[in-house]
């Protein structure tokens, strides 16, 4: 069966609304190096396009970037889901990006969450060193290299998420088995 897009965000919008508990296997649920949900890094466009369906809008890298790649945008009613496809990665999904107040890490909700409470989530879960910056317009990026994630906060709050497929000490992307 076929999942529309529609019908993907509205089963989303569901498991995010139920009261019943969470299990770190819905479909908000960011699993460090694989992906999110259904979507699993290394997926091709054709398999992501039958899991959600056609982006709403496609943005090609300009030509100065270093990597060549499609990003996929999703725009939901109260937030964007933009997939990565990599040009040197044959155009196979490698990262995601979400501001979805749903989203999940290790099990726990963690949008709208304070730099110190996501920090001791991640420490919980034998993610430390991570490197902190403050950008130019005030917002704050903790971000942890060797799991291959960025979490950026505004105003003390996470508000979005990019996080992508694992890559060795050789620069070799480790997809998900």
């Amino acid at each position: 069966m076929e999942l529309r897009p529609l019908t993907f965000v509205a089963t989303l919008y569901h498991t995010c609304m139920s009261t019943t508990p969470t299990s770190s296997i819905e479909e908000n649920e960011i699993i460090l190096g694989t992906g999110m949900g259904p979507l699993r890094f290394g997926a091709t466009m054709d398999e992501v396009r039958a899991l959600v369906g056609e982006p709403e809008e496609i943005e090609e890298s300009d030509e100065d970037d270093d990597f060549e790649h499609q990003a996929w945008n999703y725009h939901e009613e109260d937030y964007l889901l933009s997939l990565y496809f990599d040009r040197e990665d044959d155009f196979r999904l490698s990262c995601i990006e979400t501001d979805n107040p749903s989203m999940r890490l290790f099990g726990e909700a963690i949008y709208g969450r304070s730099v110190d409470q996501v920090k001791a989530l991640m420490q919980r879960h034998g993610q430390a060193a991570p490197e902190l910056e403050t950008m130019e317009e005030g917002a704050v990026r903790l971000s942890y290299e060797q799991s291959m994630i960025d979490l950026y906060f505004e105003e003390g709050e996470l508000q979005f998420v990019n996080f992508g497929v694992f890559i060795n000490d050789a620069m070799e992307v480790q997809w998900p088995k």
